[in-house]
């Protein structure tokens, strides 16, 4: 039942996102939208509940099969990129850099202020 409740938080919160999207006509998808609403929630709150904890967990493990769908239908779409794999390219390459880049600079700052704590 812990993990029901977790995965109903989960969908309210995407269905949130949802709503937002189309209540401000917003071109991004309603799961990032409702992703930063409970980012936003839980940074307020300053923890995560046992029930939301055990749904993520639940759904880390199955990542794979949430991804598959996306890179399929890049399989299938691909003719659509004939003569754009330079800008695909780079924009995977520098989206890769800044994503690792950002990863770092807040590792830093996390355990920096983590260490400081403790002293």
């Amino acid at each position: 039942m812990s993990m029901l409740r977790g995965f109903l938080v989960l969908v309210l919160f995407f269905i949130l996102g949802e709503s937002i999207r189309v209540l401000f006509s917003l071109p991004i998808s309603g799961g990032v939208l409702g992703m930063v609403v409970i980012t936003l929630t839980l940074m307020v709150t300053g923890s995560v509940s046992d029930d939301l904890a055990l749904a993520s967990r639940g759904l880390i493990s199955v990542l794979v099969l949430l991804i598959m769908p996306g890179v399929v239908g890049v399989f299938f779409t691909a003719d659509q990129f004939s003569g754009q794999w330079l800008a695909v390219a780079t924009a995977l390459l520098v989206g890769t850099f800044l994503s690792v880049l950002t990863t770092l600079l807040l590792m830093q700052l996390v355990t920096t202020r983590g260490s400081g704590d403790r002293d």
